[in-house]
């Protein structure tokens, strides 16, 4: 339950052009379209999709820690984790087997198999991306269990791109396409408020303090 006085309430300390820039992004901000990212090495690599999320809309990134931890590295990412939502979990089925309950297709990202080429694929249904290791690629649970596999065209000697590269370019081609689309992408008014709710709070210093004296207010 959102508590719009709450966020009224805290709306007052933050500059109007703040709350304008709130409402601006989120009318952009779009859960149809999810990225999972599967046991990662390299830190820097992780972190770079999850700003690659937040440059093209994507509200939610699930981070799947099961054999080599956290992955998150904040100064690389420059501040994208506080916009997105990051999801972690501690192995590869629980996260497909969320993602399916909340209605997702799960598609591979891989340059192997059968894959469909990226200008070739058709969004309409919700879909989560699943992104590997840089060397091994998605797990055998990914691709037993996957819907379809989508891959890059490449024209050149080299067989495969980074990890946060393949991201980039895949979530700015698929956002394209969903905004030329008629599906209804755009969060709901309730995941608006949320948010909002949420940004303002990480936006405001001393937030512990101020929200103590509102609670003890009202």
């Amino acid at each position: 339950m959102i508590d719009h006085q709450l966020l009224k309430y805290l709306e007052e300390i933050i500059t109007p052009e703040r709350k304008e820039r709130f409402a601006e992004i989120l009318a952009n901000r779009t859960k149809f379209i999810t990225v999972a990212i599967e046991d990662v090495f390299q830190l820097h690599n992780t972190s770079a999709v999850i700003r690659s999320c937040e440059v093209f809309g994507i509200q939610e990134a699930h981070v799947i820690e099961d054999r080599f931890g956290k992955r998150l590295d904040k100064n690389i990412a420059m501040g994208a984790e506080q916009w997105v939502d990051v999801i972690r979990y501690a192995n590869t089925k629980n996260c497909i087997s969320q993602l399916r309950n909340r209605g997702y297709q799960i598609i591979a990202t891989t340059p192997h198999n059968d894959s469909c080429v990226l200008h070739d694929f058709k969004l309409d249904k919700k879909t989560a991306l699943f992104f590997g290791t840089e060397r091994e690629g998605l797990s055998a649970e990914v691709l037993d269990n996957a819907d379809g596999f989508l891959k890059i065209p490449m024209v050149g000697f080299t067989e495969s791109l980074n990890i946060s590269v393949s991201a980039a370019i895949i979530l700015q081609h698929l956002r394209t396409q969903l905004e030329s689309s008629e599906i209804d992408w755009h969060l709901t008014d309730d995941e608006k408020l949320e948010k909002h709710l949420d940004w303002t709070k990480k936006t405001i210093k001393s937030i512990d303090n101020i929200l103590e004296r509102y609670h003890q207010n009202n």
